[in-house]
């Protein structure tokens, strides 16, 4: 985890102040928000363990998912623009995070020009995954987003040293289809024809990936 989440090349005292810095973790129940849109911002958070994912509400009440986030990858960068969290962040299991204070964040960040890099790395990513993901709800047929979604999720896996051909996706069928923008009977009949293609095994939420080139070539 500190590989993940760390820069790298600090001194033992620039570690011990960064590791100083993260006051506590707190534990996040299955289902429970761990912020939700509208509060104000205060921290950045680094999952520990367990998966979330990030929820905007639309003006009629409707929820979109706009993103998962797997131990080891940082959460709450939305609040940064306007001192308020944008997105609600949901616990999809029974997960632990790392608490960040942003303003003594900042202030590390100015002593320590590798945490400063570090930082502008994580809001480059978030840019970067944004962008993947206008590309796949808006020019991938519903095969391409399922096969691009789990392919994501392998090479995130594979980053943090767990296996890429096995997962459990903690996503409901519903979550996956508001993420990847289809109906939840689209994403269960590709993840099924997926199946049968030979290309993944799926028992409940835990997927198997196959064939990866054939899955790649999707």
């Amino acid at each position: 985890m500190r590989q993940l989440c760390m820069p790298q090349g600090l001194s033992p005292d620039e570690l011990m102040k960064l590791e100083t810095l993260i006051c506590s973790a707190r534990s996040v129940h299955r289902g429970e928000a761990l912020y939700r849109s509208g509060d104000r911002f205060d921290n950045i958070y680094a999952v520990r363990s367990g998966s979330m994912k990030t929820v905007m509400a639309h003006r009629d009440g409707r929820e979109q998912v706009t993103g998962l986030r797997l131990a080891g990858e940082a959460l709450g960068l939305d609040g940064i623009s306007d001192d308020v969290h944008a997105c609600s962040a949901l616990a999809l299991e029974d997960s632990t995070v790392c608490i960040v204070p942003y303003t003594a964040l900042k202030s590390l960040c100015r002593e320590i020009s590798s945490m400063q890099e570090r930082m502008h790395k994580l809001l480059g990513e978030q840019i970067v995954r944004e962008a993947a993901q206008m590309m796949v709800l808006g020019s991938l047929s519903a095969d391409e987003r399922v096969a691009a979604f789990l392919l994501d999720i392998s090479e995130r896996n594979a980053r943090r040293g767990y296996s890429s051909a096995e997962f459990n996706l903690r996503m409901t069928r519903e979550d996956m289809g508001s993420y990847l923008g289809m109906t939840l009977e689209t994403v269960s009949r590709t993840l099924s024809r997926f199946q049968k293609r030979g290309l993944i095994d799926t028992q409940g939420k835990h997927i198997r990936i196959v064939d990866l080139d054939g899955l790649q070539q999707v």
